[in-house]
């Protein structure tokens, strides 16, 4: 079925997007660095594709789940639909881990003996 990797991904995207916006971890946090993050990190990872591709290492599988339009040889318009996807997933799952390490910190620091006598 044409165009079904292309779906998955962007149902992938509403489900981080869902998770995002309840937290509150990078888009809804700061929307502007979020998108730049998003935008540079996928370009760099177009230009790596770009080096694959024109170094044969990379090369495009036949599928019936891609739509079959193709942004240049070699590269299907699912590729950066998916590198922004894992730039935007890479970002959100850093500030939630960042969020939870700042929560273990202070509860570790709260219960610790010398926080009571302020040493």
């Amino acid at each position: 079925m044409p165009g079904l990797y292309l779906l998955a991904i962007l149902v992938s995207v509403g489900g981080i997007l869902a998770l995002d916006g309840r937290w509150r971890l990078a888009a809804w946090r700061a929307p502007g660095r979020t998108a730049a993050s998003v935008l540079i990190g996928t370009a760099v990872f177009l230009v790596w594709d770009a080096v694959g591709i024109a170094t044969g290492v990379f090369v495009k599988g036949d599928s019936a789940l891609l739509l079959g339009i193709d942004l240049a040889p070699q590269l299907p318009i699912e590729e950066p639909v998916f590198l922004a996807f894992l730039c935007y997933l890479g970002l959100v799952v850093w500030a939630a881990a960042m969020r939870i390490l700042a929560r273990r910190a202070a509860s570790a620091s709260s219960e610790s003996p010398h926080a009571e006598r302020g040493t």
